[in-house]
């Protein structure tokens, strides 16, 4: 079935939707955690977020990509074309495809040392997603097929970001955080543009440190982490590239040690009721990296 899609001349495509914010699980006292890879203990939920389904304009960037920044937003848009198309092939992506998103990060922030520790390649789980490939690969930590996210979130908290980087980075973890570090996520398209599930990402100037973001706990076999949910605020605005290609990646800051800019950006997938007919589903990878000033 053909794909109707919109041409430049309608403008921006605004999306009015609804975002999954937290708030806490009716009649549950205990801090907000989930456990991850882990039977939770007899008694226990695996987790107990709730959630708060509130009403949201995503706004879209389409035309104006370069009105925003990392340091300004916390988020930005880049045209980046990858001589990696399809990403199945675990060797393929560490060889190929890691060292451009480190040289991206390094042009883009102006960074010495970029290390990647994390994959995640996601899609809606519908029957032929990501049908050719084969299992789970694990490059430096945590690496996974899994569905779309539709909570609100940001992908760690500011002491969780730290931690990290003493788990992956030993010896070097301390003299490396001498100097500013970043946590950025690198969101990239495959096979297809997005029509389904779109990200959308929050503008950090109208975030509220204080009262917004909820720390999570998350419990995994052999550590603890952390996350931020984050509480409804009618301040926030959300922003999304319409119909974004594999050739535009989403820069997303999930951590900055500078506290005179941006420091994180929440950021969701969302639904869009106007996605034409027969559009294909979302399939999108995502890679977490460390981005030091000094090496």
């Amino acid at each position: 079935m053909a794909v109707t899609v919109l041409s430049p001349s309608s403008g921006p495509h605004d999306v009015s939707t609804t975002l999954n914010y937290y708030k806490p699980r009716e009649g549950d006292s205990d801090e907000p955690y989930r456990y991850i890879y882990l039977t939770p203990p007899p008694g226990k939920l695996e987790h107990n977020l709730g959630e708060d389904q509130q009403p949201v304009v995503v706004h879209d960037a389409r035309g104006r990509e370069q009105d925003f920044s990392l340091d300004t937003n916390g988020f930005q848009f880049v045209k980046h074309v990858s001589a990696e198309r399809e990403f199945v092939d675990e060797e393929r992506i560490k060889s190929v495809y890691y060292k451009e998103v480190e040289e991206l990060l390094k042009n883009v922030t102006g960074a010495k040392k970029v290390f990647i520790f994390d994959t995640t390649i996601r899609f809606d789980g519908r029957k032929g997603s990501r049908g050719t490939l084969r299992g789970i690969f694990r490059p430096h930590a945590r690496s996974l097929l899994t569905g779309i996210q539709e909570r609100v979130h940001i992908d760690q908290t500011y002491e969780a970001s730290v931690k990290r980087v003493h788990q992956f980075l030993g010896a070097d973890a301390d003299r490396l955080l001498k100097s500013r570090f970043r946590l950025i996520n690198i969101w990239r398209p495959i096979e297809n543009p997005v029509y389904h599930r779109p990200l959308a990402v929050s503008d950090w100037r109208f975030l509220d440190q204080t009262s917004d973001l909820v720390p999570v706990q998350y419990i995994y076999p052999d550590r603890i982490g952390a996350n931020f949910s984050v509480r409804y605020n009618p301040a926030h605005q959300w922003w999304y590239l319409s119909q974004q290609t594999p050739e535009e990646v989403t820069l997303i800051k999930c951590y900055d040690s500078e506290t005179d800019r941006a420091r994180l950006t929440p950021h969701s997938a969302f639904w869009d009721s106007t996605t034409p007919e027969g559009a294909p589903h979302r399939q999108s990878i995502e890679l977490r990296a460390f981005v030091f000033d000094d090496e």
